[in-house]
């Protein structure tokens, strides 16, 4: 299954990015990633995506998951034979509406308030967390 991050702006802080891309280094171990970062919200509908991929935004009033939890919904879309899972992140600003229409999972990194850049190294993070667990690779514990 391949995972599409989608996200509306940059992340400009250097020590943010990089850790952003080293755990979604980290995560192409174990699938294939895309990163693409629009300037503009329009900018979504020119992607290339599947068409029956599974679009999730991260919402703050989405459902909230545990890593394990979050382990078996990716473990549960692979089963389904779902090929392409696309990860919505909003900038500073939240999501244009044309953005909520197209997910079907809202997915909450937890109750407190995360700066738009800080969210998208943890859903990096997890991401990396939950195949790992998947994998039964040590880093989890």
């Amino acid at each position: 299954m391949k995972i599409h991050l989608v996200m509306l702006g940059k992340t400009r802080r250097p020590e943010l990015r990089a850790l952003q891309e080293d755990y979604v280094a980290r995560l192409r171990h174990f699938a294939p990633v895309e990163v693409s970062e629009l300037r503009q919200a329009a900018a979504l509908d020119r992607l290339k995506t599947e068409p029956t991929a599974v679009w999730a935004m991260l919402d703050a009033a989405g459902r909230e998951l545990e890593s394990r939890e979050f382990a078996r919904w990716l473990s549960g879309l692979r089963e389904r034979g779902v090929r392409e899972l696309i990860f919505l992140c909003g900038d500073a600003e939240g999501y244009p509406d044309s953005w909520r229409a197209r997910a079907r999972e809202r997915i909450s990194l937890g109750k407190m308030t995360l700066s738009h850049e800080l969210a998208r190294v943890v859903l990096a993070e997890q991401l990396y967390r939950a195949f790992a667990l998947l994998a039964g690779h040590p880093y989890p514990k």
